[in-house]
């Protein structure tokens, strides 16, 4: 195969996404014989089949679900290129592409978006697992990604990571049982109800090994890999919980609890992970400078 031929790929997408010929004939208005004749020629170029018959319809084959994720991807782009265009001053609202890893709290990542609101810039937000992010990152589908850990040293991506903030730990709980433990705190979590991030987060890590020194061993009642539901099950009474001291004021008000107390000696750090060494991207400055300062604070 010396050269793509667009056309036919963007043939081959609209049959795939739609499902059949005839209904890819209408949305292009193009003949039915026409569509069938480029998707040979397609077939021929690749080599392979790209569709199977299944009932009246057509379904990809495992070479045309290939093909496809990359149609998806150069025709979408291409679509917002055209929708850029489009707008009344070009470049007035760029896209900003963000990925963060689940366990992060929704408030650390919106604290962190926050300055760049109001600068007629319009993020485009993903979760996933580090890895998988670090991957778009790799491709250019991303811009930046918020991780409270650091890249780590196994994956080989070309990747920075820039420390946004540090802060200390808080726990919480709803008020049925908050009073129970702010009394001979941090004593008062030795078997205590807790509600916990996952196993392999930063979070996790710091508070095991606190725990291990101070000889503490709370009643482990739920882990949790989304944050958003561990805070819910801490809401209704089911345990104490973690969060980050950066966010307690904003855990409290949208949750309705209370902290129990402060551990100075545990820390969580967010950071922003760029292709970049030394930060180029306006918007990423913005956002690096708006932690910065608020660390200051």
């Amino acid at each position: 195969m010396q050269q793509l031929n667009y056309h036919h790929l963007y043939y081959f997408w609209t049959v795939a996404k739609v499902g059949s010929v005839t209904k890819a004939s209408k949305q292009l208005r193009l003949s039915q014989p026409t569509i069938s004749s480029q998707l040979r020629e397609l077939e021929l170029s690749i080599g392979e089949k790209l569709f199977v018959k299944k009932g009246r319809g057509l379904q990809l084959s495992e070479k045309g679900t290939m093909i496809y994720r990359y149609a998806e991807k150069i025709f979408l782009t291409g679509q917002d290129l055209m929708q850029a265009l489009s707008s009344k001053e070009f470049g007035a609202q760029p896209r900003f592409y963000v990925g963060s890893i689940m366990v992060i709290p929704k408030f650390v990542t919106y604290e962190f978006l926050k300055p760049i609101i109001s600068k007629n810039c319009i993020p485009i937000c993903v979760e996933d697992n580090l890895e998988d992010l670090l991957a778009k990152l790799s491709l250019g589908e991303l811009d930046v990604i918020f991780s409270d850990s650091p890249i780590p040293p196994f994956v080989n991506v070309r990747a920075y990571n820039h420390v946004l903030t540090e802060c200390d730990v808080s726990i919480c709980a709803s008020a049925s049982i908050a009073g129970i433990y702010k009394e001979n705190f941090p004593a008062s979590l030795h078997n205590a109800p807790f509600l916990i991030p996952t196993e392999g987060t930063s979070l996790r890590r710091a508070l095991s090994l606190w725990f291990e020194k101070k000889s503490i061993m709370p009643n482990i009642i739920a882990e949790f890999q989304d944050s958003a539901l561990l805070k819910v099950f801490g809401q209704n009474g089911h345990g104490l919980f973690p969060v980050p001291s950066l966010i307690e004021g904003e855990i409290i008000k949208q949750y309705n609890v209370e902290v129990v107390g402060r551990i100075s000696e545990v820390k969580e750090c967010f950071y922003a992970i760029s292709a970049e060494k030394n930060i180029r991207n306006p918007i990423l400055k913005t956002i690096q400078e708006y932690a910065h300062q608020k660390n200051r604070m």
